[in-house]
């Protein structure tokens, strides 16, 4: 007869297959505790410097895709294409696909290229989901205006108005 102080070794294999198990799980929990913490700390951080950017005025539209008001879109991928927001500048370096109506030069340049230094800035803060800011160049003839919608984890779209050439707008982020 057996001593109740004795265990069977298919108990003591039991046991310890349940500890192994409800170790793996707990272990898996705390993984996925640390994971949503450091990406919420990625994701505060993100919208703490995209906020530090507009603010500050100073920061770098890249364009990423492009979307002309007729055809089709075409992703961004062989050049930086930009435009560069500053307090004293606007400079743009942006592709341009569409119809241009007149008074266009035909140079083989057709992009929406430029620098401004005399333009109007109006920015309206969309509470926690961005920013949207309107441009109106004073000193650039061809170009109405420039439309930045930025959302808070630094993503932005750039719709831009021209005088003589069809609506194009860009998608991007900022750096």
């Amino acid at each position: 007869m057996e001593s109740p102080l004795i265990t069977h070794p298919i108990d003591i294999m039991k046991t310890l297959k349940n500890l192994c198990i409800l170790l793996l799980i707990v272990s898996a929990g705390l993984n996925t505790a640390f994971a949503q913490n450091n990406r919420k700390d990625k994701k505060a951080e993100k919208e703490a410097t995209t906020k530090r950017l507009v603010d500050g005025r100073h920061y770098t539209f890249l364009a990423t895709y492009m979307l002309p008001l007729r055809g089709g879109g075409k992703a961004l991928t062989d050049t930086y294409y930009e435009l560069n927001v500053r307090k004293d500048s606007v400079i743009a370096f942006l592709p341009y696909y569409g119809r241009a109506y007149f008074d266009v030069p035909y140079n083989g340049d057709g992009g929406m290229k430029f620098t401004s230094t005399k333009f109007t800035y109006d920015i309206k803060d969309k509470k926690k989901s961005g920013w949207m800011i309107t441009i109106k160049p004073a000193d650039v003839r061809n170009i109405e205006y420039l439309i930045l919608n930025i959302s808070s984890d630094g993503y932005a779209s750039l719709s831009i108005t021209s005088v003589n050439r069809d609506f194009i707008s860009y998608d991007g982020y900022l750096k």
